[in-house]
């Protein structure tokens, strides 16, 4: 498993970035029994930055918190085969992992939030990191049922982490 995490901001976490996206991506993975081992790259920008993407590859004139680009083509979630039947383009040529996708996350907005709903730093950006490794493997929450899905697993991995609303560190 590789992951790869820049911070193009001038904000400082209290803790490891890598580490924590290292702990969740495995996680979630194991989770999901994901066959392979993997590779996620994780960029922390500020709102202005993902403001650009979002209206650049959504087209969604507005910043968000956090922006996920899946590698895999899933017909259903969490079934890697996929990435078989596309062969080569979802594997890294020098190491063999599977190339799940790309997180984007805003640091501002994991301030804002972590503050708006009374948690800690940490416990914002390991959810945000939960959910965008969700839609990396093929989950998204356009729907009621979908989403109820997505809420369920975020809470599971989360729980299992120890990183619960209740952190206030």
């Amino acid at each position: 498993m590789t992951s790869y995490a820049e911070n193009e901001t001038d904000i400082e976490f209290e803790f490891d970035v890598k580490e924590l996206l290292d702990t969740v991506m495995m996680q979630v993975l194991d989770m999901e029994k994901c066959p392979y081992e993997a590779q996620v790259n994780l960029l922390i920008t500020d709102n202005q930055g993902i403001h650009e993407l979002n209206r650049q590859y959504r087209q969604v004139d507005a910043s968000t918190d956090v922006l996920s680009f899946p590698m895999i083509p899933f017909q259903k979630e969490a079934d890697f085969s996929a990435a078989e039947e596309e062969g080569a383009d979802c594997f890294d040529p020098e190491s063999g992992e599977l190339l799940l996708g790309d997180i984007i996350i805003s640091a501002e907005k994991v301030l804002e939030q972590a503050e708006q709903y009374g948690h800690s730093v940490k416990r914002e950006l390991a959810f945000l990191m939960v959910h965008s490794m969700l839609h990396l493997c093929g989950y998204d929450h356009m729907v009621e049922e979908e989403a109820g899905v997505m809420e369920e697993k975020q809470e599971r991995v989360l729980s299992f982490l120890g990183i619960t609303r209740g952190d206030t560190v």
